[in-house]
């Protein structure tokens, strides 16, 4: 535990810390968000030359605005959820939460389950109005929004429900090995997130999903048989080749892996196969199958361990730290635990180092995209891929003039030039 003597300093230094870190933070998100408005704003006017044969202007403008309304919106939710943050820490809402539930509940884990449980619930209610915009106005005005306020709310029960009977006890645990497994509580607390995840990515495919959408096996003959060769030629098997129906939400496509071990199975959006065709289904999941070729999948949970273990080491070591709590506007308990709260501010913190460190992580992601685009290209053909690609840039309304340095930053996937720049000349 640290001097008493010094709290009040170290007190002061996390609090400056931490507001030079929210600022630094705010600025930069900002200042790549206008970077990014304006340079797609400047290049609307006109398709890019490599796309002017296949992307009409039509297309191309819709694109633009979308990105340009997402970019609007993503600045007010900015501005929000800063002054969001700023509330529940340095302006004391998060400690005056925790006052008010332990005066009316003991202290120990159900008083802490329920400052958890609050802290999401009041949370959710404050980010509903964005939730709402985003889905049944900005969605809606692109022609994207498949959406009915009955499926909505359905949706939100269902999840409701799952964070109570799934979430609650686990958080419950967190909590109860937080305060019984001694000072390296944070080293078993650990491995057990870690086996919830992995528990996670077995059960999903069908306990989970199915709660949310339809997954019919695929019956299309011609696709199936094209699907089935690719996955042998490439010494892939899974448990089934499914299609979800994604159209009742949402116009955007996708196809994807899900599962782990032998519950993987292939999953097709049916936008996706309302828009392309067989070969160009077969290139995007060759696409797919590239990121398990080169274990991406692999190198990507165990980048999550490793992150997730120095993660739940700095918080062992700062839920000691009354200076943590105090420099961040929340003042502890004397003689109960302060397990919750210490987990909650840490998921106020931790987000600041992610605005800096994140693009490391999406320059990894896009190399992987490059590896996984040439492992598609070596098994089918670098055309279907390309055209594939383009259609879903251009239902999808992804821009193909976005900024180079908010792509640094964010973006997972290359741009499209990249890309085809990329496969068009190895498919020749």
């Amino acid at each position: 535990m640290t001097d008493p003597a010094s709290v009040p300093t170290l007190s002061l230094a996390m609090t400056v810390a931490f507001s030079i870190a929210l600022l630094g933070s705010v600025l930069l998100k900002f200042w790549l968000a206008t970077r990014q408005m304006r340079h797609v704003a400047q290049h609307r006017s006109a398709v890019p030359a490599a796309f002017a044969d296949r992307i009409t202007l039509d297309a191309h403008q819709k694109a633009a605005d979308y990105t340009i309304a997402q970019g609007r919106l993503g600045l007010l939710e900015l501005a929000w959820g800063t002054a969001v943050t700023l509330a529940w820490t340095l302006l004391g809402a998060l400690s005056e939460l925790n006052q008010a539930l332990a005066q009316w509940m003991a202290p120990g884990i159900a008083q802490q389950v329920a400052l958890l449980a609050a802290f999401a619930v009041v949370n959710a209610v404050i980010d509903l109005p964005f939730t709402l915009y985003r889905t049944f106005v900005l969605e809606q005005r692109f022609g994207f929004n498949k959406t009915t306020v009955s499926l909505w709310l359905k949706d939100l029960a269902k999840s409701t429900v799952l964070s109570i009977v799934i979430g609650l006890p686990l958080a419950a645990l967190v909590l109860w090995m937080m305060g019984a497994t001694g000072a390296l509580w944070w080293l078993w607390t650990w491995g057990v997130w870690m086996g919830f995840n992995l528990l996670v990515l077995l059960v999903y495919p069908t306990w989970i999903a199915p709660w949310f959408n339809q997954f019919k096996p695929l019956d299309d003959p011609e696709l199936k048989d094209r699907v089935t060769q690719l996955m042998a030629r490439c010494g892939f098997q899974s448990k089934g080749f499914y299609v979800m129906d994604g159209s009742k939400r949402s116009a955007h496509a996708n196809a994807y892996f899900t599962g782990f071990g032998a519950s993987k199975r292939v999953v097709f959006y049916d936008t996706l196969l309302a828009q392309l065709n067989a070969a160009e289904v077969d290139a995007v999941l060759a696409h797919e199958l590239g990121h398990f070729k080169h274990r991406h999948i692999l190198k990507r949970i165990v980048a999550m361990f490793g992150l997730s273990l120095l993660g739940f080491a700095a918080l062992g070591w700062l839920s000691q730290q009354i200076w943590f709590y105090t420099g961040l506007g929340v003042a502890p308990s004397l003689t109960g635990p302060n397990d919750a709260l210490a987990l909650l501010l840490f998921m106020m913190v931790l987000p600041l180092a992610g605005t800096f460190i994140g693009p490391l992580f999406a320059q990894l992601s896009r190399k992987h995209e490059f590896e996984a685009d040439a492992f598609a290209v070596a098994q089918t053909s670098g055309h279907d891929l390309s055209s594939a690609l383009l259609k879903l840039y251009q239902d999808n309304a992804s821009t193909l003039t976005p900024d180079p340095v908010y792509v640094k930053f964010y973006y997972s996937h290359p741009p499209a030039s990249e890309r085809l720049g990329r496969m068009l000349p190895a498919a020749t």
